[in-house]
């Protein structure tokens, strides 16, 4: 392709080509969170190690972003994002066969391994293929591919478990992932950065250790106590990994994690908004099925057509921000999509277990309209203030920061809603086992329950579940007022039509 590629059709097949790989990124994301409540029974695993199934994905994806995007840089992002795609092929067949929950959690960090170059890459060619006009229409169509993907897990996932073993779930991605091998050999331009650097393994090992021992700590406080000395350990060893981490890549000429980047005018400022966003959702996205499943009593594939509002909301928003963002500036539009967030949150803090349908479907709903109103635009002004040739690292390190963001958000968010949980159920005269068992989780509880036909532990049980949800999702509505706060103190108010940062020239094109 040539080096200006706009008036050039093949950029949109291209585009195409991108779709179905992050197509593929969306149907991982959230095929698991609607089977958590089987796998819960099936493998016998307990709140903390059903956030690890989620977490795993996420850490992994997380720490390996930055070397991910300096490896596309380096030997070619066409044919990193296809190896990228191989690798989650191979995290498939293993999580199919998974047999343990730490065979299962294994499985979903080679997932995220294969992820971590997808994303990134995904993105990172965008400034190479579109100019500014029209890059915002393209950064939407791939948000849009996401969107479409992610309530493919729900859905198909939740038909499959209805009707087959759980592993079905992951091996219904295999053509799909196929597909966007095909397409990415088939149609997608390789493009390169000759004069990127080596990955550097030790700012690689670092990236690795802190993320992992500071979610490690998080999730592991509320079932082994915040005073307990793996969890005093793992979060207090994550400080020093982290800022030696800092400390080594600004000592480097090129380096892998150019903390320098977030200084640029439009790049920091938006990549804190979208790692707020990512914190909001990746929460919000692993309590929400636990209660349309345990507590509101549906299917696998019911709660799959429950939460199409949060992802109809997030696709319609992707789709219309473009005219938006040209209209009243990507400041006033994705503070707009913040503010519309923490109502979101606040709405649904209210809900009771006996809540109907309606609230549920209207506050899911807002919260997809405003993650796609400050999401979209956000990303566009990040891309638009990298030089072309740092488009892979820097798309590298907006996606670690997004990742971050999101696996601190389940940490976190799962905690705080097994330590609430905990405090308000009430288990007494159940034996010390029993008791132990029902704390584990909302659904532990309902098989206590059921098995001891006790209609007052499965009650409790769900009014201590609700009331978890209830102060998790208005954590939720402070963090997004606090990212509108953001946005509108440190955004520019640039338009959609408006110049951004001039690409560096350079790149060569294989």
């Amino acid at each position: 392709m040539a080096d200006s590629p706009q008036g050039d059709p093949r950029r949109w097949w291209a585009l195409g080509a991108l779709v179905v790989a992050v197509l593929v990124l969306g149907y991982d994301m959230t095929v698991l969170n609607v089977a958590l409540p089987t796998l819960a029974a099936e493998l016998h695993a307990g709140t903390g190690e059903q956030q690890w199934f989620v977490n795993a994905f996420l850490v992994v994806f997380a720490a390996a972003l930055l070397p991910a995007g300096l490896l596309g840089d380096r030997f070619g992002r066409r044919r990193m994002l296809v190896t990228g795609l191989v690798i989650t092929l191979a995290g498939s067949f293993l999580g199919a066969f998974a047999d343990t929950p730490g065979a299962l959690i294994a499985a979903r960090g080679v997932m995220g391994l294969g992820a971590a170059l997808v994303s990134p890459l995904a993105v990172a060619v965008l400034p190479s293929l579109f100019g500014p006009a029209e890059r915002g229409r393209a950064i939407a169509t791939v948000t849009s591919g996401l969107a479409v993907g992610m309530p493919l897990g729900p859905l198909v996932g939740g038909w499959l478990l209805d009707r087959y073993w759980w592993g079905s779930t992951f091996l219904l991605s295999v053509p799909l992932i196929a597909a966007g091998i095909a397409a990415c050999l088939l149609l997608l331009p390789e493009s390169r950065d000759p004069a990127a650097p080596r990955v550097d393994p030790v700012a690689t090992a670092l990236s690795a250790g802190g993320l992992g021992a500071l979610v490690f700590g998080l999730i592991e406080g509320p079932g082994r106590g915040w005073d307990d000395p793996v969890v005093l350990g793992t979060l207090g060893g994550s400080v020093p990994l982290l800022a030696l981490l800092v400390a080594h890549e600004r000592r480097r000429a090129r380096p892998m994690l150019d903390v320098g980047l977030l200084r640029l005018p439009g790049f920091g400022g938006n990549a804190l908004v979208g790692a707020l966003i990512s914190f909001i959702l990746a929460g919000l996205l692993f309590v929400l099925p636990q209660y349309l499943q345990a507590v509101r009593g549906h299917d696998a594939f019911g709660t799959g057509i429950r939460v199409m509002p949060l992802l109809a909301g997030l696709l319609v928003a992707a789709r219309g921000c473009p005219p938006l963002v040209g209209q009243f500036g990507r400041r006033g539009v994705v503070a707009t999509g913040l503010v519309l967030l923490c109502f979101s949150g606040v709405l649904g803090s209210t809900t009771e277990p006996d809540s109907g349908f309606a609230l549920t479907a209207a506050w899911m709903t807002v919260t997809g309209l405003g993650a796609g109103l400050s999401l979209v635009p956000a990303m566009d002004a990040a891309l638009g203030a990298l030089p072309r040739e740092r488009a892979g690292v820097g798309s590298g390190l907006l996606m670690a920061t997004r990742q971050v963001g999101g696996a601190l958000g389940v940490a976190l968010l799962g905690s705080l809603l097994a330590q609430v949980y905990r405090d308000r159920l009430t288990t007494d005269g159940l034996p010390a086992a029993a008791a132990a068992t029902a704390r584990e989780s909302v659904v532990a509880a309902h098989a206590v329950a059921d098995r001891r036909g006790l209609t007052a532990l499965a009650e409790s049980a769900d009014a201590a579940f609700v009331h978890g949800m209830s102060v998790t999702l208005y954590l939720c509505a402070i963090a997004a007022l606090a990212a509108a706060l953001v946005a509108g103190l440190v955004l520019a108010p640039r338009r959609a039509g408006e110049p951004v940062a001039a690409p560096a020239e350079g790149e060569a094109r294989a």
